[in-house]
């Protein structure tokens, strides 16, 4: 353990925000490391939740995280702007035992084994808060939780360790445990810590709780919870279709949902535009006049979801200091401030059509409105505000992806990097408020859990357990209704409905790390991710033409890449390790 107590006292004093201790060879160093932390005499526990405060660093951050890619890259709802980039292995089949994007695994050890430390150490510490630790070691406990959650989402069962804190120089020999009993696990845990933990509306010593935002508190694990269990419903990991497992979910989403109607929580939909990304100038055109001033409402209320410090939809966010990574990242390559490495993320013709006109109709439907002559116009409130398109105004001009335009200078198909691949760019989560020459920093909170996600795991649950009834249309009504988009149409049946859930959980959590999981937990991603991905391409003329046209193939077997294959190294300094199929 020495080693990790050094790295992790060196990191925390780095960051500056660990006064240090001179570190002397009068006592065992084992054992000074350890005391800097867990003081016997730090009746406020400062180190101590510094520790656990580190453990916090853990948590899932889905800001261009992969390669400088969303994760979604991966799906068939983007691809990234470099052909060589490692994201598309995930949708090209190039993943392997010794090649794996996204291994997580050691991370999320390395967490769990944080919080084994803290739970073995910290009744040292002499608080004088009463329940505090308690808390802490609640807390504590839901980022294990959450730890193996994020591992058996991409492996399937694993080995549990329960407490034990194992040296770094330990043969670890553990056989992997069911998915089934890894999901128990998790359970319990987040179970024996709800007590503890704060809930949304208390309060510490007079302070209300608002103000520990970012913290594991009652509302986020009872959202793990149900997010756990509906994942252990799907048809990935529920073969048998129990509906018993469906019914659980639905339970477990209906308990926070019910927790707000009692006033036990306050989250709720975000429906103020704190900030004004759009006005009517800037979008006029992309929505009739006569509605333009509610669409344009209706679109900053979404973005500010994520552009925001907090909101009381956002459950469990993944907490950063102020930046414009986000910004430098995905910014049309065309502005003057943009680098070579800009415009990564370029989302897919599949996923653009899958934003219905705001007559609530596909835009293959008959009576839509739809035209090819002008494709963005009119559509669902969260298709400007989730995506870049031809057109769509960003900070001082409209974006040019026409063939030889400013942000698709070469065109399509004349490129392998530097210039989007399909016609569109990320739009979601960037702030607008910066010059068109230069980055300014700004809040970017990545919502690892928000509200919409409990309605929406209520709805699906709640239609696989007892089918379409009026409180599932409910539940999915709500998140339409807050970007102004129709009720569905009565009537559905379940398979429908099924199909409709599907649809809202695609819109509405775009590139939020949701569609990766969803089309394999509901296996459907052999269906979705074989073939051709498509973009766009526009010609500028006296009117504008646009052609869908092929952007990248497509490859997915179904025999084994609905798991993640076990790390090659994982397999050979664990003995008892099983590899998962056909990997």
């Amino acid at each position: 353990m020495k080693n990790y107590i050094i790295a992790v006292i060196t990191a925390i004093c780095l960051a500056g925000t660990l006064g240090c201790k001179k570190m002397t060879e009068n006592e065992p160093l084992e054992l000074i490391e350890k005391d800097l932390i867990f003081d016997s005499k730090d009746s406020l526990g400062v180190n101590a939740e510094r520790f656990l405060n580190n453990i916090y660093s853990g948590l899932p951050n889905g800001f261009n995280r992969i390669g400088s890619n969303m994760l979604d890259a991966g799906t068939d709802d983007a691809i990234p702007n470099a052909t060589g980039d490692a994201i598309q292995f995930f949708s090209n089949g190039g993943i392997s035992p010794t090649n794996i994007v996204d291994n997580v695994w050691a991370k999320n050890y390395g967490n769990i084994r944080k919080v084994n430390i803290f739970l073995a150490n910290v009744d040292v510490v002499p608080l004088n808060v009463r329940g505090l630790k308690d808390r802490w070691k609640a807390e504590a406990r839901c980022l294990r939780a959450m730890s193996y959650f994020e591992l058996i989402k991409r492996w399937g069962g694993v080995p549990l360790i329960g407490d034990k804190v194992y040296e770094t120089n330990e043969t670890i020999n553990i056989a992997r445990s069911t998915y089934q009993q890894c999901v128990d696990y998790i359970i319990a845990e987040l179970d024996a810590a709800m007590p503890y933990l704060l809930t949304a509306n208390a309060s510490v010593n007079g302070t209300f709780a608002a103000n520990y935002y970012g913290r594991f508190g009652r509302g986020a694990a009872m959202g793990l919870k149900s997010r756990l269990l509906l994942y252990a419903a799907s048809p990935l990991n529920n073969p048998s279709n129990s509906l018993t497992k469906w019914a659980d979910a639905a339970a477990a989403a209906k308990a926070v949902m019910d927790s707000v109607s009692a006033g036990k929580f306050t989250y709720k939909l975000n429906d103020a535009a704190t900030t004004t990304h759009y006005s009517t100038t800037t979008l006029a055109g992309v929505a009739p006049s006569a509605t333009l001033s509610a669409y344009v409402t209706n679109v900053n209320k979404f973005l500010s979801t994520f552009t925001t410090n907090s909101n009381n939809e956002i459950m469990l966010p993944y907490m950063t200091t102020t930046n414009s990574t986000v910004e430098a990242a995905n910014d049309p390559v065309g502005y003057t401030r943009a680098s070579s490495t800009a415009g990564k993320t370029n989302p897919t013709q599949e996923l653009v059509n899958e934003y219905e006109m705001t007559n609530g109709k596909m835009i293959d439907e008959t009576g839509s409105g739809y035209t090819i002559s002008n494709p963005y116009y009119n559509r669902d409130p969260r298709f400007p505000a989730t995506v870049m398109f031809d057109g769509l105004y960003w900070l001082t001009r409209k974006v040019q992806t026409t063939d030889g335009g400013l942000d698709r200078p070469f065109g399509y198909g004349r490129v392998t990097k530097g210039e989007t691949r399909t016609g569109y760019y990320l739009r979601k989560f960037m702030t607008s408020n910066s010059s068109a020459t230069s980055y300014s920093n700004y809040p970017h909170v990545f919502p690892i859990m928000r509200y919409a996600e409990i309605l929406l795991n209520y709805a699906e649950a709640q239609n696989e357990a007892v089918g379409a009834d009026a409180s599932v249309y409910a539940a999915i009504n709500a998140v339409r209704a807050r970007v102004g988009m129709p009720n569905l149409p009565t009537g559905l049946s379940q398979s429908d409905m099924r199909l409709r859930i599907r649809h809202e959980r695609r819109v509405e959590f775009a590139f939020e790390e949701h569609r990766f999981w969803d089309i394999r937990r509901w296996k459907i991603a052999e269906a979705v991710l074989n073939g051709k991905l498509h973009g766009i391409q526009a010609i500028a003329g006296t009117t504008t033409t646009y052609n869908q046209v092929d952007a990248a193939d497509a490859k997915f077997d179904a025999s084994k890449m609905y798991l993640f294959p076990i790390p090659f190294n994982e397999l050979v300094s664990n003995k008892s390790m099983v590899q998962n199929p056909n990997w």
